[in-house]
């Protein structure tokens, strides 16, 4: 056990139909080799039927924790005052919430040229996304160069990282100018190269001309579908419902428009564009997948060994990852086991913050049956 902590959403508790558990005073409880458990106060609980729960001792005596294979557990995120259409429901347990999220971006130094973020692990499948990797050298490159924005980064994501360990962004100057810098970084973990790239930063400057394409006509984050992707604090929501990852879902074409939006974030810049960078791994498979009957995103590292290779990212703009944004993704080549997506991200007002390339690989295993955990897979 890792300690416990108080969960800040409404927790709910529900046997079929009826709710037998509901609390603003649940307190979560992480492992390290597992899922987390969510203790309800005793008061709170109202058990019809017996053998549903177990109760908590130590620290936690006067709680009670459901059996989460017989009984819904569900998390209520929505801050005081939020509208109606504000509010969504995340099943528990959760990875956790977005200010974990922001711990794990919000990298610190740790000598010379080398940065370091909280540690948590997906209890799933422990393993770091690449996308994750991008995001702390971007906030690491903000941070080693006071006053400039990054504005290109790419990396490419050579082995998998173990969500369990720390992992090191260390950063190297290249060159640096009286407006530009440019730096390599490598994330590092156990003195093991997990992913290099290169980060442009600039002082920016007076417009001389501008322009930006259009954001695709799509519906607006409060006519699309919440989808819960896991985190509280964070609001996702698809256009036209078209992320299932169902292999049986009908087809379409190979484009997902998803709104995104942090709740509650520092106002730290390089934070805000770390987490936008954070996002740009997740649905590019989801959008070559989405025209090929039979074949879902359920199915990953499952049956469909997946991983994304390399991301290039440029920034156009100051990011406010608190306001809502439109990734845009366009799967434009898949064949000989990989993807290619070109991408782009609104803000709600239409303007172009953020364009982005992915590369990724799709494949099948050579044994399906066996059991996999995606920790090979990159």
């Amino acid at each position: 056990m890792t300690g416990a902590q108080p969960c800040p959403y409404r927790a709910r508790a529900w046997w079929a139909d009826e709710l037998v558990g509901e609390s603003t005073g649940a307190v979560r409880v992480d492992h390290a080799d597992g899922p987390p458990d969510l203790f309800f106060p005793r008061a709170d609980v109202r058990l019809a039927r017996g053998g549903l729960a177990r109760d908590g001792d130590g620290e936690l005596t006067g709680f009670v924790a459901f059996d989460d294979e017989r009984v819904r557990l569900e998390l209520v995120d929505a801050r005081v005052g939020d509208e109606p259409r504000d509010v969504t429901i995340k099943a528990f347990p959760t990875w956790g919430d977005a200010t974990d999220l922001v711990a794990v971006l919000d990298v610190q130094p740790d000598g010379d040229g080398r940065y370091l973020g909280a540690v948590r692990s997906g209890w799933q499948r422990p393993v770091v996304d690449g996308s994750q990797m991008l995001g702390q050298a971007i906030v690491a490159a903000g941070r080693s160069t006071s006053g400039r924005r990054p504005v290109s980064a790419s990396m490419v994501f050579s082995r998998a990282a173990d969500a369990r360990l720390p992992t090191a962004i260390e950063l190297e100057s290249v060159a640096s100018g009286r407006t530009f810098t440019t730096l390599a970084a490598r994330a590092m973990q156990s003195g093991r190269v997990c992913a290099t790239g290169t980060l442009l930063l600039d002082q920016t400057a007076a417009d001389v001309i501008r322009h930006g394409v259009e954001p695709p006509d799509v519906p607006g984050p409060y006519d699309s579908v919440p989808v819960d992707m896991s985190v509280t604090g964070r609001d996702i929501r698809i256009v036209d419902n078209a992320y299932t990852g169902d292999p049986d879902a009908p087809v379409g074409p190979p484009v997902l428009d998803a709104w995104v939006r942090f709740r509650e974030l520092p106002p730290d810049p390089s934070l805000h564009a770390g987490l936008l960078a954070q996002f740009t791994g997740h649905l590019s498979i989801a959008a070559a997948l989405r025209p090929h009957a039979g074949i879902g995103q359920d199915q990953a590292h499952h049956r469909l060994s997946t991983a994304i290779n390399a991301i290039t990212l440029s920034i156009h703009g100051d990011v406010r990852a608190d306001r809502w944004l439109l990734y845009h993704h366009r799967a434009t080549f898949a064949g000989d086991g990989m993807i290619h997506t070109e991408c782009r991200v609104h803000d709600e007002d239409g303007a172009l913050m953020a364009s982005f390339t992915v590369d990724a690989m799709i494949r099948a295993f050579a044994d399906p049956d066996a059991p996999h955990d995606g920790r090979t897979a990159m």
